[in-house]
């Protein structure tokens, strides 16, 4: 990679840093679009549990991942909710980076070939010799 492009790769770092560690925790606390469609026809309260009703959210199960530790969108163990998603944010970013930059770095173009003794004569002293040697026309 040219250092041209380091200043801009380590900027929009920064940016997505800040925006996973800071913006995040003023995110919209509503459902979004699947979980409120989810619970069409059912009542809930404040705390988002239902409370009566029929609807497809009633049949909803906690899946195996529900325990790890980045679950929720916060970091388990960590009291201070704004810490805990700014942390778990931070986290995610750094995850995803390490692996993208992982992957580009091991689909990297490697450089251009080198030419091997059969490769195509460049010189004008290779086309010389060429010319005045005599094809049998077999290989």
């Amino acid at each position: 990679m040219s250092k041209r492009h380091w200043p801009f790769l380590l900027g929009g770092l920064l940016v997505a840093l800040l925006l996973a560690g800071v913006v995040s925790n003023y995110a919209s606390s509503h459902p979004d679009g699947l979980d409120s469609s989810l619970l069409k026809g059912c009542t809930v309260n404040a705390d988002d549990e239902i409370t009566g009703g029929s609807c497809p959210a009633q049949q909803a199960k906690d899946h195996e991942l529900a325990d790890s530790p980045l679950a929720d969108y916060g970091v388990r163990g960590i009291g201070n909710d704004f810490v805990s998603t700014g942390l778990s944010g931070v986290l995610g970013v750094l995850l995803t980076f390490a692996l993208g930059g992982g992957l580009f770095w091991l689909a990297r173009r490697r450089g251009p070939a080198t030419p091997t003794a059969s490769a195509t004569p460049t010189t004008s002293a290779d086309l010389a010799d060429e010319a005045a040697t005599p094809s049998t026309g077999t290989r």
